[in-house]
């Protein structure tokens, strides 16, 4: 190796490390991105959230609603004395509702009739077959403790799953997709857009245009917001026409949650883009935050599969409202518990985001 040659790499190394900004990219974010996937990613399905219906002196299948909670599968799904089991389901609140004979589990027992029912949400297909198969291995456990064989049991069991009869993975899948499209779109292109700006040299020139500090940082966002609109509508529509995904919920939910969405994603993506020196920083920076968020959003993983400081940390990501919205309004028809509840916490995250991203502009510009 030449002399001239290894005084460039001495350089380049010497450059690099300079930065601190980029040794916490080179050495840091690693580190942290790999413990947050270690802990977040697992396939196995658990915390079940399954609700239990059943008169209050049903014994007997008080007590097999018991093996259920402790088979480590399920826990018990919040609800009100006066829930329906399908609008629990419906607006998220359970998984799974498990629905007792009328006349109760032992007399139907004693007379040889009567069913058990357990409705399943199906808009997950994997989760929703997990869900069948624990179920019928407790209910077999519990057939053999009481009658002696897995195979014989006095009641009926029916399954009955919802929103997905089919059980295609690809009406879950494509949702989370969706959101995870017009996230990284919207937040790569306006991180990058300000670092552009100054990397060329342009941004005196917008600075000293007869503009209020508010006005320029419109300029620059307002256009990603509504290229983020145009996406989210594509996407939307590749889904319906490709993948036959319906949208059973109002148009105007619809719209009106992407609306939120893209807003919080061009905020963070100004943020971003207002602590960067270069686009090759601001990309950096764009992906530090994509991917614990789509890791963390639902996409591919229940969240509810994750340890609870990352359930805490996942309730801090704007995609994993967006995709549950997306989920809920084109699956189930946009249960109005879930939808204001999920854009609320989207639009206090898109003000929060945007109040940090004005701020570090302004400082920017002094």
């Amino acid at each position: 190796m030449g002399i001239t040659l290894r005084a460039f790499i001495r350089k380049e190394l010497v450059q690099t490390l300079r930065d601190t900004r980029r040794r916490v990219l080179l050495f840091g974010a690693p580190v942290i991105q790999l413990t947050i996937f270690g802990l977040a990613l697992s396939t196995e399905i658990k915390n079940i959230r399954l609700a239990v219906f059943s008169r209050p002196d049903d014994a007997m299948f008080l007590r097999l609603a018991e093996r259920f909670y402790a088979s480590g599968w399920f826990v018990p799904a919040v609800r009100g004395p006066g829930d329906d089991p399908m609008e629990l389901i419906a607006s998220g609140g359970a998984d799974a509702a498990l629905i007792a004979p009328a006349e109760g589990l032992r007399r139907s027992a004693e007379r040889g009739s009567g069913k058990m029912q357990l409705l399943v949400d199906a808009s997950n297909a994997s989760k929703a077959r997990a869900v069948e198969a624990y179920s019928k291995s407790v209910i077999s456990e519990a057939a053999l403790r009481e009658y002696g064989t897995p195979l014989r049991t006095p009641v009926r069991f029916d399954v009955r799953v919802l929103y997905n009869p089919a059980m295609r993975s690809s009406l879950y899948l494509v949702p989370g997709v969706m959101g995870m499209l017009v996230c990284l779109i919207t937040i790569i292109l306006t991180a990058m857009s300000l670092a552009r700006e100054r990397e060329v040299g342009t941004f005196e020139t917008i600075v000293s245009a007869p503009l209020s500090d508010l006005e320029v940082l419109l300029g620059k966002t307002v256009p990603y917001v509504i290229l983020g609109l145009l996406d989210a509508a594509l996407v939307v529509g590749a889904g319906y026409m490709i993948f036959g995904v319906p949208v059973r919920g109002p148009l105007w939910q619809l719209a009106l949650a992407s609306m939120v969405f893209v807003v919080a994603t061009v905020a963070i993506g100004t943020f971003v883009s207002t602590v960067s020196r270069n686009q090759q920083q601001a990309m950096l920076g764009g992906f530090i935050f994509l991917f614990p968020a789509m890791l963390m959003s639902g996409i591919m993983y229940p969240v509810e599969n994750m340890p609870g400081a990352m359930i805490a940390a996942a309730y801090l990501d704007p995609l994993m409202y967006f995709v549950r919205l997306l989920r809920n309004i084109m699956l189930k028809g946009g249960a109005p518990g879930v939808f204001w509840t999920d854009v609320g916490a989207m639009a206090l995250m898109a003000l929060a985001s945007a109040g940090l991203a004005y701020r570090r502009f302004r400082r920017t510009l002094n």
